[in-house]
């Protein structure tokens, strides 16, 4: 048989292993594809074989290749393996591919082009600050300074009668709350959209016709814009850069029409991999790249709508995702994988179920509440549904899954409310017995909405290794370890100059947050420094146990050399085994970067250093990666964190309304400013004119007239999302369950879990009544 002939029967032979939505995939030969993926459905299964197919079709090499970008390293690594695997099924090299994450690639090109892209990457340092981090309160700071009348209108807010106790609070909390905040959330998002500062000054002059039915009104993109201003400055002065900065140099570097080509000669095609969670900036180095000599695009796009979990947290926003599908529907170039072997049929009803009944009930703002049947699905735009109507559908028969949609545990899915949630505890207990009676090593998860819920199962749940044999490992353990720099540096800077109000707030913020004190204002602790700390025998008491702890700490800062300052801040933090010894990690570095110098200050100059610098790793005293999925073992992990896993036994305990999908707040400190927060009405009100102007390929506008909601629109739209987002988290925590899901509402929870032990009367998440009355399943 000719070499060209036997190449085809092997092409033929991994294109009739895949089912028939991987199948369309690996029949793709160019231009634009959408693929939509329901949860177990092997996306990436199917794209590995796709880019095999491509690369053997097309026969690509070094010099002109196909690239695959995913989502994160560990995803990357994955995807790679399972190309190369293909290719050497095919009797084929491991060449003419390659993949990255999307940061990965653009480092690639701008790198090669220095110049080009404006950054010197020899010198440069990344980071990705968060609210606190430094950077965003020089920004602040100097905003503040260079913009008085703004500053003075946010901090007399909706009213204010001049009383001066109340004038020191409200600046406290403008510095070191609000303003970090919306500085935060709006450099990301603006930035990740291709706007500088400018461009959203330009959007904000679309504000002047709206004023707030309750009050007045701010000019928040406004404000916004100058901390960005200020944020651009400071990471130039400081040779700094960030990660939206990566994108934005290969972008540079595609400017110049020559580079452009260079590139797009030696990129065949472009495959991208979770494109749900994308930004446009990202976007649109991919459908450049993707571009042919003719002007079209070799782009397959492939992700989930429905597993879009990071839109109210990072700037990506699933509606683009979704508009590439439709766009590639008008043009029957979408591809729907709806086959899925993961779960038994029982888990895959509840989730479709789920799909619908949010969509029936959860409408866009201007739409009214309750069932949607007067106005029919098919009447709002999809892209403004929170799910895509995609039903999971089981696999064909001879599935070459091994074990593809196995037969369920008892009844499959199991609802409870109990009376409390150690109530719920004792249930989960009692069915983790009853599993290890018929599976001895059993791969169990408990799904929980935030890390607080976790500690608190892993506190009750700690003796199931002596009881039942099985292992119980807590996975936000590991994600609290990286913390200790920040929470040590914070206390330094505390002890350093313990009469700074934003000093003492921000330790007492990591006390609480490591339940060493209560959960307060420490805004109103913080006004007065000296009081709270050394009170007089005339002054009112203020938080005891929080005062003794500081006053503690301030002892040791006298009393003990600075080695061993840092071990008694992290015992007086109750650090855990491996936290401990990330602590003693840290102490070693900062020593080193001290010198000979042994002073506070120098401590804390090199623990800012060490946090600013994104670079120091934790110790794992356990591999966290491999313990996940691990047999014989108890898993308690975030909902977030379980996206693209699977265990055989799932939980989900604590479904609350007010955990899912809970509801937009404003934290009384913050009240004085309106009914709404800032950082949550900018991000809206930039997203919603993105979407007015923003077209692929196209670029954005210099004016933005008429496209910004007011902030009573913003916060209703932000609601929305939000909304979306939860019931979107609670579909990715349903379809994780191969064999059972165990779910459980219980009738008193905590309204706050920083306080689990105070429990109040609450209601179940709207979807469970509805689960169990739609499908019979069974009650408590």
């Amino acid at each position: 048989m000719k070499p060209a002939a036997a190449l085809d029967d092997r092409l033929q032979l991994l294109l009739h292993r895949l089912r028939p939505g991987q199948r369309a995939m690996g029949e793709w030969i160019g231009g634009e594809l959408a693929v939509s993926a329901v949860p177990g459905a092997g996306k990436s299964t199917g794209m590995a074989a796709a880019a095999a197919l491509t690369v053997a079709r097309q026969r690509l090499n070094l010099r002109r290749y196909l690239v695959v970008v995913t989502f994160t390293r560990s995803a990357t690594n994955n995807l790679k393996a399972k190309i190369c695997a293909n290719l050497a099924q095919l009797g084929l090299p491991p060449l003419g591919f390659s993949v990255n994450t999307l940061h990965g690639l653009a480092l690639q090109i701008a790198s090669r082009h220095r110049d080009r892209a404006g950054l010197d990457l020899d010198t440069v340092t990344l980071i990705a600050p968060n609210q606190s981090h430094r950077l965003i309160r020089t920004c602040v700071d100097r905003w503040i300074a260079a913009d008085p009348p703004l500053y003075q209108q946010l901090l007399e807010g909706q009213s204010f009668d001049g009383e001066e106790a109340e004038r020191l609070r409200r600046q406290s909390v403008l510095r070191t709350e609000i303003l970090p905040d919306l500085a935060h959330t709006v450099i990301r998002e603006a930035k990740s959209s291709g706007l500088g500062p400018e461009q959203l000054r330009s959007l904000a002059l679309g504000s002047s016709s709206y004023g707030h039915p309750q009050g007045r009104s701010y000019d928040i993109l406004t404000v916004a814009a100058g901390l960005y201003d200020q944020y651009q400055t400071q990471l130039q002065s400081q040779n700094l850069i960030d990660y939206e900065d990566m994108i934005l140099g290969a972008l540079r570097v595609l400017e110049d029409p020559a580079l452009r080509q260079f590139w797009q000669d030696q990129v065949f095609g472009v495959f991208e991999d979770e494109a749900q969670d994308s930004t446009p900036l990202q976007s649109e180095l991919l459908e450049i790249l993707a571009t042919t000599a003719e002007g079209d695009r070799n782009l397959v796009r492939v992700g989930d709508p429905n597993q879009a979990i990071n839109s109210t947290f990072t700037p990506a926003d699933p509606s683009f995702f979704q508009d590439f599908c439709q766009r590639c529907q008008d043009q029957g170039r979408l591809v729907e994988l709806d086959q899925a072997g993961r779960s038994t049929a029982q888990v895959m009803a509840v989730a479709n179920q789920m799909i619908h009944w949010v969509n029936d009930r959860v409408l866009p703002p201007g739409l009214g509440t309750g069932p949607g049947r007067d106005r029919p699905q098919s009447q709002i735009p999809p892209e403004r549904l929170p799910f895509r109507l995609q039903d999971i559908r089981p696999v064909d028969p001879g599935d070459p899954q091994a074990d593809a949609n196995p037969a369920p545990l008892g009844v499959g899915v199991e609802i409870l409310q109990p009376p409390t949630i150690d109530h719920s505890i004792a249930l989960i207990r009692q069915r983790i017995g009853a599993i290890v009676a018929q599976d001895p090593e059993p791969q169990i998860a408990i799904l929980v909405r935030e890390n607080r819920q976790g500690q608190f199962l892993a506190q009750h749940l700690g003796d199931l290794e002596t009881e039942l044999g099985v292992r119980l490992y807590e996975v936000g353990q590991q994600q609290r370890q990286s913390h200790v720099p920040r929470e040590l540096w914070q206390l330094v800077q505390f002890l350093q100059r313990p009469h700074s109000p934003d000093a003492l707030k921000a330790a007492l913020a990591v006390l609480a947050d490591r339940q060493r004190i209560a959960p307060q204002d420490f805004n109103a602790l913080a006004i007065a420094p000296e009081q709270f700390l050394y009170p007089g025998p005339l002054d009112p008491p203020l938080s005891p146990p929080a005062q003794r702890l500081c006053t503690q700490l301030l002892r040791a800062r006298l009393e003990l050399p600075l080695g061993d300052l840092l071990g008694f801040l992290a015992s007086s933090l109750a650090y855990g085994q491996g936290e401990l010894a990330t602590a003693d990690k840290l102490i070693d570095q900062a020593l080193q970067r001290m010198g000979g110098e042994r002073s506070l200050e120098a401590l804390e100059r090199a623990l800012g250093e060490i946090v600013s610098s994104e670079r120091f790793d934790p110790v794992d005293t356990e591999d966290p990666e491999s313990l996940y999925g691990r047999k014989g073992q108890v898993t308690i992990i975030t909902m977030h964190k379980a996206k693209g896993l699977d265990w055989d036994y799932v939980f989900v305990p604590f479904l609350q309304a007010n955990v899912i999908p809970g509801q937009m707040w404003v934290p009384q400190q913050a009240q004085f400013l309106g009914d709404f927060t800032l950082g949550e009405v900018a991000r809206t009100q930039i997203r919603h004119g993105l979407h007015q102007v923003y077209r692929p390929g196209e670029g954005l506008p210099q004016q933005w007239e008429g496209v910004l909601l007011s902030e009573t629109q913003a916060w209703e739209e932000a609601a929305y999302r939000k909304r979306s987002e939860e019931y979107r988290l609670l579909y990715v925590a349903l379809t994780r369950a191969k064999k059972l899901l165990w779910l459980s509402a219980a009738q008193q929870a905590p309204f706050n879990w920083k306080k689990p032990e105070k429990l109040d009367r609450q209601s179940p998440c709207p979807v469970i009544p509805a689960l169990i009355q739609h499908l019979s399943l069974p009650r408590s």
